[in-house]
């Protein structure tokens, strides 16, 4: 009569126990994404020279690499949308990439971070402008730097391109080669590349829905 008897647990109630134990753990998305969209964006910005390719480059690092908060096709599309739109490219693509990942509050955080620092730089520059002007010792740093934003642009270059070369579809990759020979060797405005790009997909996408509609 004092022997207390165990309660069995079935395989329904231990896979209940197993769920409450993995809702116990923190989600990672939980956190606050627009405070770190400012943060990184801030960092981003206040370390990164040579212009919107370069920050473009290390969003996609941090972004897509890192973060996985977007894909790599998404990041190839904002860049494209970013360039063409009017404006700054940097503050284009905090704009795209804010807004997805976070909506309003993430929009407004990650062009926030991407304009305070060039605006704080650029007020002290603008008050010691002969200073700077004059110094040999900054001509050359801005000339070494110039180097390293060229390696960093033709990394992000050679990353975004061999996805398109992994569709495996010619037109893409025609559409590339031609983009470049029009821009590097013709001078072709890079506005009319990325609109006859845009015309090239929209009837790529009406023949492709076509002939799904048609199977």
């Amino acid at each position: 009569m004092g022997m207390k008897t165990q309660k069995k647990t079935g395989p329904e109630e231990e896979q209940a126990g197993e769920k409450r134990t993995q809702g116990d753990e923190p989600k990672s998305g939980g956190e606050n994404k627009p405070l770190r969209l400012f943060l990184t964006m801030l960092y981003i910005s206040a370390f990164t020279f040579g212009g919107g390719f370069v920050i473009v480059t290390f969003m996609k690092r941090k972004f897509v690499d890192e973060l996985h908060w977007i894909d790599e096709k998404e990041m190839l599309d904002m860049t494209a949308l970013a360039q063409s739109a009017p404006g700054p490219i940097a503050v284009n693509a905090a704009i795209l990439t804010g807004w997805k990942v976070g909506g309003p509050a993430g929009m407004a955080a990650a062009v926030l971070g991407t304009v305070i620092p060039p605006v704080a730089i650029l007020s002290v520059i603008s008050v010691f402008y002969q200073a700077f002007a004059a110094n040999p010792y900054v001509a050359m740093v801005l000339r070494g730097m110039q180097s390293g934003v060229a390696a960093v642009i033709l990394d992000v270059a050679l990353s975004l391109g061999s996805k398109v070369l992994q569709t495996k579809q010619w037109i893409h990759t025609a559409v590339m080669v031609l983009a470049f020979i029009a821009s590097f060797f013709f001078g072709v405005n890079v506005v009319w590349i990325i609109l006859a790009a845009a015309v090239t997909g929209i009837i790529l996408g009406l023949r492709s829905g076509k002939e799904g509609k048609q199977v």
